[in-house]
Formats: structure tokens, sequence, C-alpha cells
């Protein structure tokens, strides 16, 4: 059964990092993309980047390009989400999401909710001084 767990969220100040960590089990990442999403109170779901495990290709939308980067250890089947130079905009759930289809790269570029069937249970990032 294929399952995502994230962990690393927490209660950062303004200007500060953290990692946060999606760990797959039931599957192995060369087959799906991970999407990492996230939502704020009172609004929709967002997504934030997207790495293509196959290609190695990752995308970010523009809220985060700059401040956040996508990485991958294998050994661990777990991909990461490290977030600098947080703002309090930032503050949010954060998801990861697995999503497969034809065309991975293109699918990955757009970074859209409904190409992304399973999701992990979430993780809180809180940005405040």
């Amino acid at each position: 059964q294929l399952q995502l767990v994230e962990s690393g969220g927490g209660l950062v100040q303004p200007g500060g990092s953290l990692r946060l960590s999606c760990t797959a089990s039931g599957f192995t990442l060369d087959s799906y993309v991970i999407g990492w999403f996230r939502q704020a109170p009172g609004k929709e779901r967002e997504g934030v980047s997207c790495f293509n495990s196959r290609t190695g290709n990752t995308y970010y939308t523009g809220p985060v390009k700059g401040r956040f980067t996508t990485s991958r250890d294998n050994a661990k089947n777990t991909v990461y989400l490290q977030m600098n130079s947080l703002r309090p905009e930032d503050t949010a759930v954060y998801y990861c999401a697995a999503g497969r289809g034809s065309n991975m790269d293109r699918m990955c570029s757009y970074i859209l909710l409904s190409d992304f069937g399973d999701w992990g249970q979430g993780t809180q990032v809180t940005v405040s001084s």
C-alpha cells in the first residue's frame, strides 16, 4: 500500500530555515513525481514544488523560487523540501503527494492538485516572531 509521511514542520522565525521530509513506502520514487503543496488557513491548497525522480527535474511556483529547493535520498526513499528565508506568508500545512502519468515532466511542471492521487497527512509550518 502506497503511503507518504511528512515530517520536519515547526515554528521558525522570519528569515529562518526548515527542512521537510516526505518518506514513501509501498512504492519506489522512480515511478512517481513527488509534489509539495501547502494550505494556509482560509485559503485553497496550492502547489509549491514538484520533483521528478526519474529525470531529476524540479519545478517551483513563483512565491518560493530561489528560496525552496527539493532533493532526494534514494536509500531512504525520501524527498526533502529545504525552505530558506522563510516569511510569515509561508505559514501553512505542508503536504507531499505522489502522482504519475504518461508525461511526468510536463505534469510536474504544472503542479496541479488533480494530478496527484496519494497524499500524506501534512505537517504544520509556522513562521512568526
